[in-house]
């Protein structure tokens, strides 16, 4: 093919493509209209193939397939064309020679025409043997389709390949490989960039039903599948109609982005809304609007694809003739599986829907719901009315539920799934499906609240004691688990709807709790625990837990040990359920730091300080004289400091600081030793030093540069004038390394506090997806402290590298003392608090000043 000829190719093919694509984005959106640009774009592309094939040279004998998706006959904007370049027997490809020439040249052309093709080159029995051998090549070549070529050639290979198709070994084989997809996607279709291709409830887990149907000779549409009595003509119409939605959200995606993209990304989602018309409604985003319409049709996907792929199983493996095990009149047991005794027990008894889950607790060796259950059940939604939910019989059953021994977990996910949690609790469908813009949670509210659950419920199962131990061994002594499990379904129930979450939920469990029959002391603990849920997280990460009163102000609030600890197993199950990056060690302790400090002011021997202090020492000094060192090694260093070192430090702290520092009390040059951190991963540091304005905006300048995340940091300045400062870091990319940093920090840290001249400029990194989509508003507070001795400065803001370094800059320009340092970063939000005095905070003009700069600061660079 002559070069001029190539070039004119590529120049109507990618016009002829953009041409089809934009007028699809044009279009009012549709499922029409998504499904004409698939076929239209398959044809574009067939005939394109069709004229470079004829100019290849290829021998009459071959043929041109399209296989995988393309084999369909649609085609989305930006997808692979894969085809099969299929030979006679006895040609091998890859002997020099004419055919391997003309293959060649085929696959070149294609690539210069502008067609991004993913090519095989095989003989029939090539293609057998191969597919045999391969489970994702014979999905392939289930829905190879002929281009050009010897059609005789084509119809042999579909022959042979249908003749070597074994459907349970296919059904094995892609049901597994269907279960990694989905762990791979946490087993959910709600994360908060969903792939609407891969993840659960995708057009993946279509496919794979059609897949089954075909191989097994079943059908090959959601007609044919109805005709054969595996669907009805109402879940083929859910089917067609769900299919059709996510096929449009994904071509559209496709379009906006301008290239292969199947993730609905954060900065792609409010692009995607918007070319479907959709507008900000209700405080809602646009995106937010295209992400529910997503996640109400992936939740379909899932009900429907467990209906059908359960039908496929038992018809393709005789899983109809399993022995049948009666429950009771109204279920039995089906191969492991719970199904419905008729098939219209919920038309007759509405009240044995939510029963339904209650015996899945109750009986042992149920691992599921059978597909004729899952399909009684989606053909009942219209059943669950108010009527139904006000139903006392029902009423009883669901607090049956959450009172069993067991199963809750798996009982309440299956609500969801199945759509009836959300139909009982009519507060509770509100949020599925409701996205959370906050930036460290990784599920939309329902799921979250569902994980949550979860982790409560493991604190009450002793197999997994090993994981929390003191949250285990504090729900060993909790005799009402299911006040917990109540609360962790309501503590953010009332998201989105506008005004304080917890104050909105604690009016609605205290409805549910009248309602279901609890008495009033139950119902006071389900409402205080909602409107409290982030009361210790707040305290624990904000404040100064070595200050009385901090204590007894919580002490107060939750007023006897029964409600502190249920509150903290909560707190504990919510922190974790938001994000697996939010929870780590150190958080954990300071936690469970404020639980043992509040249950002691609780019971009735309030802190006494000077006592614990005296405790502390002498704990510390056994630690010494276990490392052979002398009596009255510590005295030096401890006299220099004050009542508030020792109330911030335990006694592990203060030997350690003792042993590293006992010669060094009246140093010249900063002193700086590290270790793994006795906390969870990361090192302790401990910088000894002459003080100076700008020395923590050093140290801070150094874990930045350094890749170091600051967890915590304890700030002291002894009488003499050192600076006796203790970090807690971490390296996110030195996991299980940071025993192998702790010399490259002691000795680079001290070469850069040992430098003079001005502090460098902060480094202002890149910005991640989330935070560049959903910027937080940055808040700025400064205020007196209680005593009116110091200031609180409270900073909250989207993170970003080098964010600390900017703040204590800005600190150090205006010669700040430091003395407290609480770090906390949700996922890619901050929220750090600082304890702060110096003359420049006492005079109003200064203070909105150094307000003003701090704002500069942090905000994310442009």
């Amino acid at each position: 093919m002559a070069t001029t000829p190539v070039v004119e190719l590529r120049r109507q093919f990618k016009q002829g493509k953009q041409a089809l694509i934009d007028a699809f984005l044009e279009a009012r959106p549709t499922t029409t209209s998504s499904s004409r640009l698939l076929r239209t774009l398959a044809r574009h592309v067939d005939d394109t193939l069709r004229l470079v094939w004829a100019e290849s040279g290829l021998p009459a004998g071959a043929c041109l397939a399209a296989v995988g998706g393309y084999g369909r006959g649609e085609l989305f904007p930006h997808s692979d064309v894969d085809v099969l370049v299929l030979l006679p027997d006895g040609i091998d490809s890859m002997q020099p020679g004419p055919v391997r020439d003309a293959v060649e040249r085929f696959i070149t052309t294609c690539w210069d025409v502008g067609l991004e093709i993913g090519s095989s080159v095989r003989t029939v029995p090539e293609c057998v043997t191969e597919a045999a051998g391969d489970v994702t090549i014979q999905t392939a070549l289930l829905e190879a389709r002929s281009l050009t070529g010897d059609a005789r050639l084509f119809r042999r290979l579909v022959k042979r390949l249908a003749e070597a198709m074994d459907p349970k070994a296919f059904l094995r084989a892609k049901t597994l490989e269907a279960v990694q997809r989905h762990t791979k996607f946490d087993d959910t279709p709600y994360a908060l960039e969903p792939n609407c291709k891969e993840s659960p409830g995708g057009l993946r887990d279509l496919q794979l039903l059609i897949w089954l149907a075909r191989a097994a000779g079943l059908g090959k549409t959601w007609k044919e599948l109805s005709q054969r009595g595996l669907i009805t003509p109402f879940e083929s119409q859910q089917l067609k109609r769900n299919e059709g939605q996510l096929t449009l959200i994904r071509a559209r995606l496709h379009a906006v982005a301008g290239r292969r993209e199947d993730r609905l990304v954060f900065d792609l989602q409010d692009a995607v809304a918007r070319s479907f018309g959709f507008k900000p409604t209700g405080g809602q985003r646009a995106s937010e609007v295209l992400m529910r319409r997503y996640y109400w049709a992936a939740k379909a996907v899932t009900q429907l694809h467990q209906i059908l792929l359960l039908n496929l199983e038992e018809r393709i493996n005789g899983a109809q003739q399993a022995q049948i095990h009666r429950i009771d009149d109204q279920f039995e047991d089906r191969a492991g599986m719970l199904e419905v005794a008729s098939d219209d027990l919920y038309q007759r008894d509405p009240s044995a829907i939510l029963r339904t889950f209650l015996v899945f607790q109750q009986s042992t060796g149920i691992k599921g719901l059978s597909a004729r259950t899952l399909r009684a059940l989606y053909n009942a939604r219209k059943l669950m009315t108010a009527r139904w939910r006000n139903d006392p019989v029902n009423r009883a059953t669901f607090m049956a539920i959450l009172q069993a021994e067991r199963g809750h977990t798996h009982a309440l996910r299956l609500m969801n799934q199945t759509s009836v949690l959300g139909r009982y609790l009519w507060v509770f469908r509100a949020i599925v499906g409701q996205m959370q813009h906050d930036l460290f949670h990784v599920y939309t509210v329902d799921q979250h609240i569902l994980m949550v659950l979860r982790n409560v419920r493991r604190f009450f199962i002793p197999e997994h004691a090993h994981e929390y131990p003191f949250c285990s061994q504090l729900a060993s002594q909790w005799d009402a688990p299911h006040l917990l499990y109540i609360a962790a379904l309501f503590h953010d129930v009332a998201k989105g709807r506008g005004g304080d979450h917890s104050d909105l939920g604690a009016v609605d469990v205290r409805r549910f709790c009248r309602q279901h029959g609890l008495d009033a002391e139950d119902t006071q603990l389900c409402v205080f625990l909602v409107q409290h849920h982030l009361t210790l997280s707040r305290v624990a990460q904000k404040e100064d837990l070595s200050d009385p009163e901090v204590i007894t102000r919580v002490a107060g609030v939750v007023g006897n040990v029964r409600y502190l600890t249920a509150l903290y197993l909560l707190t504990v199950a919510d922190i974790r359920g938001t994000s697996p990056k939010v929870w780590n060690a150190w958080k954990g302790k300071l936690l469970e730091d404020l639980f043992r400090l509040t249950a002691r002011a609780l019971g009735g021997a309030p802190l006494n300080l000077d006592a614990e202090i005296e405790n502390r020492k002498q704990e510390a000094r056994q630690a010494l004289a276990l490392h052979a060192m002398l009596p009255g090694t510590e005295a030096p260093l401890w006299q220099t400091l004050t009542v508030s070192y020792f109330a911030r430090h335990d006694a592990a702290e203060l030997a350690w600081h003792a042993r590293a520092l006992w010669r060094h009390v009246q140093t010249t040059v900063p002193v700086v030793r590290a270790r793994p951190s006795p906390v969870g991963e990361g090192l302790q540091v401990l910088v000894y030093s002459p003080d100076r304005p700008d020395l923590f905006a050093r140290i801070c300048g150094y874990f930045d540069t350094a890749g170091f995340n600051i967890l915590d940091a304890k700030v002291h300045t002894t009488r003499p004038g050192f600076a006796l400062d203790t970090f807690q870091v971490i390296q996110p990319d030195a996991e299980g390394l940071h025993r192998d940093l702790v010399t490259l920090v002691e000795t680079q840290l001290a070469l850069a506090l040992a430098a003079d001249g001005p502090l460098p400029e902060p480094r202002r990194g890149r910005l991640s997806r989330r935070v560049k989509s959903f910027p937080y508003t940055t808040r700025i507070g400064l205020r007196p402290d209680e005593k009116a001795t110091a200031w609180l400065l409270s900073i909250s803001t989207s993170d970003r590298a080098g964010l600390l370094y900017a703040i204590a800059r800005v600190l150090a320009r205006h010669r700040i003392n430091l003395q407290l340092a609480k770090i906390t970063t949700l996922g890619e939000r901050v929220e750090d608090t600082f304890l702060i005095d110096g003359p420049a905070l006492q005079q109003n003009k200064t203070q909105l000043q150094i307000e003003s700069e701090l704002l500069d600061a942090v905000s994310l660079p442009a």
